[in-house]
């Protein structure tokens, strides 16, 4: 494993994820959050420095143990390159968000848009990272 190839390609799928969540959850697609019932805490809450502090450090660590779970199995991983970064963004959507959010109306009120809206924004968000990861960390064999 390469350490260095592991925090640069965390930092970079950070700064991407941040830009695509502000795009998403915090412009383009906005309005799913006023889909009843509203269960979302006030927007003052969110922009307080606390939780811009606590979601970016959290992002920063979910973006790293995306990177070295990608290091640890690389090899396992079918592809070369992006392809193999591609089909490391789809296995961890089926085994993370797919699975985990697909059962949320069961135990949630929640409306049910945004559940779609979440499977299909972490099953894109997915591809960019994995393709990211996979141009970004190649080891050699």
């Amino acid at each position: 494993m390469n350490i260095k190839k592991i925090i640069f390609s965390s930092i970079v799928i950070w700064i991407v994820s941040l830009i695509f969540g502000w795009l998403t959850c915090g412009w383009l697609f906005n309005w799913v959050y006023e889909l009843h019932p509203n269960i979302w805490v006030s927007d003052a809450q969110i922009m307080s420095t606390n939780s811009m502090i606590a979601t970016s450090l959290i992002g920063l660590v979910t973006a790293f143990l995306f990177v070295l779970v990608y290091a640890i199995f690389y090899k396992g991983i079918p592809g070369k390159g992006v392809i193999k970064g591609i089909n490391y963004g789809i296995l961890i959507w089926m085994v993370g968000a797919f699975s985990g959010m697909i059962t949320m109306p069961f135990y949630m009120i929640i409306a049910n848009e945004v559940i779609v809206y979440w499977i299909i924004q972490v099953l894109v968000f997915g591809l960019i990272k994995g393709l990211i990861i996979g141009a970004m960390y190649k080891e050699k064999l």
